[in-house]
């Protein structure tokens, strides 16, 4: 899967080639516009991230030993 950043990067340069299909940037601001996009996208998403939650230690509990029948048959 890939990385945040390489989402980011992704979703970053949809955007403004949108902004270029719509005839709402001309393709020589790409560069600049591009940073800009970019930034607000990559601030917007890593100040939405929560901190990886600790996982608990998992402990291997063996089980109960069984109880034995001292009871011969005759």
């Amino acid at each position: 899967m890939a990385s945040i950043d390489e989402h980011i990067l992704k979703a970053a340069k949809e955007i403004v080639v949108k902004f270029i299909e719509c005839g709402r940037l001309s393709p020589t601001g790409f560069a600049e516009t591009f940073q800009s996009v970019y930034k607000t996208v990559d601030e917007t998403v890593k100040s939405r991230q929560k901190p990886p939650e600790k996982v608990p230690e998992a402990r291997i509990v063996a089980p109960a030993p069984k109880p034995h029948n001292s009871v011969k048959k005759p």
